[in-house]
């Protein structure tokens, strides 16, 4: 009866995950840093829409034996077996005719990641994102399409660093794309050009999108003077219904035409963006704006969350991304400022530099660092519609961004 006992104790063991945490430290650590995530998103808030997923999912990820990543196992037969059975026909190397079933299903997340890896979950929450967003401030004021441009020059650059520092230009493609603080674009460029570094990338994208009061104001405050951010805008003018529902339609049809590759993140984001605008279609723009989003934000985070596994999350790559990541931007945050100063020289000091800060595209985060600045500076001062046009076209900048990289290094 001991002698059974001990070998119930030993199969448990064997079929259990503990006995792999002891042999494979680094699930441990995985676990550690997973939980590190859930505290972030819940305890600090930080981006906690998408960073509790996001943790959750890589600590189901690296519970070891669970199976929740785990790939479908298949079996081929020929012709004569399959007996005319429903399966998928195949041509093998030796020009054979096989046919493919399924012999054993894949994880729960093997599934729905597809969403991820088919680009179909980053457009989706595009249209929820255009949903939500006025683009009143953009098309009141047309320049500060310029000043969302300029604040992708930490995209560029860090493409380049990262190029020097041996990553592949489909892997330097997806971390410069952090620049433009834009997480479902930065993961809709690494789900194609380079999906196993999806874990590090989103880590980081959505990090420094949840520090964007952290990281911005003293970069803002180091390239501007203290008369340049006290200096007051003038109001914007109104917006008709007519121009913001012939916005969406003419920036598809221009973005789509000079850069395919750009068409599903712009085209959603203006589709969604015409719900909103139309005021005919306010159940669209509901479900777009809150249960749509809300559905595909967790199946995102949590299947991006699951890609982070030791192998592919403990390593010196992953490190090299994390510091490329800030990199970028803080160089997306200086381009945009830097390019208000110029339009500041050219206007006569009628534009105050620290909107152009809000040209990344952590809509409306970035905008309200704006405010914060200015106002600190000078309590009168109110920049938040006029740093709400850059953060809206940083959002299209970083699509732009993105088409341009999936044109020069990827299928389109």
């Amino acid at each position: 009866m001991e002698l059974k006992i001990g070998e119930m104790l030993a199969n448990l063991a064997s079929t259990s995950g503990i006995g792999m945490l002891v042999e494979d430290p680094g699930y441990i650590i995985m676990i550690v840093i997973s939980c590190v995530l859930l505290y972030l998103g819940i305890v600090k808030k930080f981006e906690p829409l998408l960073m509790v997923p996001i943790g959750f999912g890589m600590l189901l990820a690296n519970l070891p034996l669970a199976g929740m990543n785990a790939n479908p196992v298949y079996e081929y037969l020929t012709e004569a077996v399959h007996n005319g059975k429903a399966g998928v026909q195949v041509i093998m190397e030796d020009g054979s005719v096989m046919y493919q079933y399924v012999k054993t299903n894949g994880g729960l997340l093997y599934y729905l990641y597809q969403g991820v890896k088919l680009g179909i979950y980053p457009p989706l929450i595009f249209m929820g994102v255009g949903a939500m967003t006025d683009f009143g401030p953009l098309i009141a004021n047309p320049k500060s399409l310029l000043l969302g441009a300029a604040a992708q020059l930490g995209i560029f650059l860090t493409f380049i660093g990262a190029l020097l520092l041996g990553f592949t230009p489909q892997e330097a493609s997806s971390i410069g794309i952090i620049g433009g603080a834009d997480g479902p674009t930065a993961l809709y460029v690494t789900s194609r050009l380079a999906p196993h570094l999806l874990g590090p990338i989103a880590v980081a994208a959505y990090s420094y999108m949840a520090l964007v009061p952290v990281i911005q104001p003293p970069i803002m405050k180091a390239l501007t003077t203290k008369e340049e951010r006290m200096i007051v805008m003038e109001q914007l003018r109104p917006v008709s219904k007519t121009e913001k529902i012939v916005f969406p339609v003419m920036v598809t049809i221009v973005v789509s035409l000079l850069l395919p590759s750009a068409a599903p993140l712009v085209g959603m984001l203006m589709l969604g963006n015409l719900f909103r605008v139309c005021l005919v279609a306010d159940r669209l723009s509901d479900t777009a704006q809150n249960a749509l989003m809300n559905i595909v934000t967790i199946f995102l985070g949590v299947t991006v969350g699951a890609t982070a596994t030791a192998e592919v999350f403990l390593s010196w790559s992953t490190i090299k991304i994390i510091i490329l990541g800030v990199i970028a931007f803080g160089f997306g945050t200086a381009g945009g400022v830097l390019f208000g100063k110029l339009m500041c020289k050219l206007s006569g000091g009628k534009v105050n530099p620290l909107i152009g800060s809000a040209g990344v595209s952590a809509v409306p985060m970035a905008a309200r660092v704006s405010q914060v600045v200015g106002q600190k500076e000078n309590p009168k001062n109110f920049l938040l519609m006029h740093a709400m046009g850059p953060n809206v076209a940083g959002v299209i900048g970083s699509a732009i961004a993105a088409g341009v990289l999936l044109s020069m290094f990827g299928v389109a």
